[in-house]
């Protein structure tokens, strides 16, 4: 299958706690799922109609198995999933303090297969040619994954849909002055940049959603998503600004969101879709999966998101710039 979205990053098994508001030495019961920043963005694409595959590397081990098979079953291709002999497929824990608070207990140790993504692991030549390429902040945290991610976005033509996901995880990495160093060095060969406030200040620092915005395009890219939260959303191009409010939900689990925001990210930039459309549909997305427990299991059609962004867009803010 040749891919329109082909994502590049992390994989792993997550298992959510089937109790809300309660600490993990509590928790009686989880609920195992695929999960992984990277893996969620191709669910969430495939889930909406799109030909998505994933560069990834699972454990020699059960997990790795179960993963490689979920994301069959989320007809996402998983021929592009290598396997580790002898590291395991990371799984993570969460708690559930809805609305705002889900930490998260990573066990990547004592490293992640997906970080062991090396150059032969990946078709430079495909990479150049897909449609849409989605790389994230996380490959960039460790050797040979970082050189991998970056040998990857310097085939990509300058016009093309070449996504880099901020996804700043501070555990991941050895300092917050590495993380922007190498973000940066990512940003300049993207052409779309993707990520909420916080993540943005490791690159630009602390600044106004606008700011931050102008400050990404700055870099040298065409288009920047500045993800807000309760808030909204602020995308960004050289001509225009796109605010829109959040969509209300009860949530449940806020884990998802974002992933879910940047398979319909993906959707509506592939469909050539106005910013403030694409804007509106990847928020609604977002919001459709905060009100539900998982992230990759959790992510929605392509009629339900358009039933929940219509709404939405009639509530955009544009300002030329």
């Amino acid at each position: 299958m040749t891919p329109e979205v082909l994502t590049m990053g992390r994989i792993g098994v997550d298992l959510y706690p089937e109790q809300s508001g309660v600490h993990l030495e509590d928790v009686a019961t989880f609920r195992k799922m695929l999960g992984g920043s990277a893996t969620n963005v191709a669910v969430a694409a495939a889930r909406l109609g799109r030909r998505a595959a994933v560069i990834t590397k699972v454990g020699d081990d059960a997990f790795g198995r179960y993963a490689r098979r979920a994301l069959g079953e989320f007809g996402v291709d998983a021929s592009r999933v290598g396997t580790h002999p002898t590291l395991r497929t990371p799984i993570v824990f969460c708690e559930l303090f809805p609305p705002d608070d889900f930490p998260l207990l990573f066990y990547r140790e004592p490293k992640a297969p997906d970080l062991e993504l090396e150059p032969a692991d990946v078709d430079l030549d495909e990479i150049a040619a897909v449609p849409l390429f989605w790389t994230t902040g996380t490959g960039l945290s460790q050797e040979p994954s970082r050189s991998t991610t970056l040998t990857a976005l310097a085939v990509r033509p300058r016009d093309a849909l070449t996504v880099h996901d901020l996804d700043y995880r501070p555990m991941f990495w050895p300092s917050r002055d590495e993380a922007r160093d190498w973000g940066r060095h990512a940003l300049e060969q993207a052409t779309v940049a993707v990520g909420n406030l916080t993540e943005a200040a490791v690159v630009v620092g602390e600044r106004s959603p606008g700011e931050t915005a102008r400050a990404l395009l700055d870099l040298g890219l065409d288009l920047a998503v500045v993800k807000l939260g309760p808030q909204g959303v602020l995308g960004a191009t050289r001509d225009e600004e796109v605010a829109l409010p959040a969509v209300e939900v009860d949530v449940v689990n806020g884990l998802g969101a974002g992933d879910a925001f940047g398979g319909a990210l993906c959707h509506g930039l592939l469909s050539g879709w106005p910013l403030a459309r694409t804007l509106a549909f990847a928020n609604a997305a977002g919001a459709i999966v905060a009100g539900r427990l998982g992230c990759a299991d959790a992510m929605p059609n392509l009629e339900e998101v358009e039933a929940a962004s219509e709404p939405v867009l009639r509530s955009a803010y544009i300002e030329p710039t």
